[in-house]
């Protein structure tokens, strides 16, 4: 899409993790879960979505951003 619609219109991807968006109360051990060692707030994609919309990400464009906390690579490398 970023080929067939650019260069006037932008088009990028997020991918949320687990995103605590009910606020309801989590165990310690589902935020040690993540590297970061929190569960993610709807305001966590909030922020990413709110720069992607600013001049600042002007060339950014056809790109995938995984907000997981990390849980991503944990799972891929062992410890």
């Amino acid at each position: 899409l970023a080929i067939s619609l650019g260069p006037d219109i932008r088009v990028n991807c997020i991918s949320p993790g687990w995103i605590d968006v009910r606020h309801s109360p989590l165990r310690p051990t589902d935020h040690a879960q993540h590297p970061v060692g929190r569960v993610g707030q709807s305001e966590d994609i909030a922020a990413l979505a709110a720069f992607l919309l600013s001049a600042e990400a002007g060339f950014i464009t056809g790109q995938n951003f995984i907000v997981d906390g990390g849980m991503t690579r944990k799972m891929i490398y062992r410890e």
